[in-house]
């Protein structure tokens, strides 16, 4: 198995946070495909008897997945690392302090303890702001170990409640699953964002966690285009996504019709492209206007589609 260090760095072995999760993807695939055997069941045993525990089913799943990723990522920075910007102006140590407060939403949303200090405000930007001032006064290890806490108590409070009872962190109503798939796609794309300055190389997502957030991005369109002032209508568009957790869906471009596996209904337009890329454009990551997607019919609509798809991301 393939393992991307820094350069001049030795390899590491199991003992490395990054190449245990590398290990524990492929476990889980590999538990799909068929299991391993002889001396890679054996390295897969050591890897994972080395991590805390992910959870593996249910609606918390994919969060859970990208959390672990985070963590990993995060077990093996070095000081140095913790201090390098990575998005928006902020340190690794900052960016972590953000995704505690957006998660501190929906830790107060449940009933979960809530990291950091009391909340002022159900805002992320004040809430993210708060939990940098708090952050600051705090080491590296006690920011993650804070966010990660937090994090495991999002997922024992969530998983007995029913998907779809309905939460409105930072003000926005939806089911508690679909706030959960949130969270997986703004941890999985700063997790990304470290990676990349850290030079560090993770693996996607498994299919299982990639299909649910794609099929939440691709029910958030008409929510983006209402939110962009733009009136969807009557209208619909066909969206193709393509790669492991992909799919087709119909989509009706108002909020009150909700998007459906494409069942060949009629589409005023229809749009195929990479699910990851697709996922990550809703995430704000990559320009609408050279997003690189097939488009047919109404392409005009399309293009809009698109142009208004990031409306809902956010730092």
């Amino acid at each position: 198995m393939e393992h991307l260090s820094r350069p001049g760095e030795e390899v590491p072995g199991t003992s490395d946070p990054v190449t245990r999760l590398r290990l524990d993807v492929t476990s889980e695939t590999e538990s799909i495909t068929g299991a391993p055997s002889g001396a890679r069941a054996r390295l897969l045993t050591a890897a994972r008897s080395a991590r805390r525990p992910a959870v593996t089913t249910g609606f918390v799943s994919s969060f859970a997945g990208r959390v672990a990723a985070m963590d990993a990522l995060l077990a093996s920075a070095s000081p140095a690392d913790w201090t390098q910007k990575i998005v928006e102006g902020w340190t690794l140590q900052q960016l972590v302090a953000h995704l505690a407060a957006t998660d501190s939403l929906v830790a107060a949303a449940i009933g979960a303890p809530v990291a950091g200090p009391p909340l002022a405000a159900n805002e992320v930007l004040t809430r993210t702001a708060d939990m940098i001032a708090y952050a600051d006064g705090l080491t590296p290890e006690r920011t993650r170990a804070d966010w990660l806490d937090q994090a495991e108590a999002i997922y024992a409070h969530a998983a007995p409640m029913e998907p779809s009872t309905p939460i409105d962190p930072g003000g926005m109503s939806f089911p508690v699953a679909d706030h959960l798939l949130a969270r997986m796609l703004e941890t999985w794309i700063h997790t990304d964002d470290a990676a990349k300055v850290l030079g560090r190389a993770l693996p996607r997502p498994i299919t299982e966690h990639i299909r649910p957030t794609a099929d939440f991005c691709a029910r958030l369109l008409p929510w983006t285009m209402l939110l962009s002032g733009v009136d969807g209508g009557d209208r619909a568009v066909r969206l193709t996504l393509t790669g492991p957790g992909g799919g087709a869906w119909h989509v009706p471009l108002d909020v009150a019709r909700p998007a459906t596996p494409d069942d060949g209904s009629p589409a005023h337009a229809a749009i195929t492209c990479d699910v990851v890329a697709f996922c990550f454009m809703l995430g704000g990551r990559g320009a609408p206007a050279t997003f690189p997607a097939q488009l047919e019919g109404d392409a005009e609509l399309a293009r809009l589609v698109l142009a208004t798809a990031p409306a809902l991301s956010g730092p």
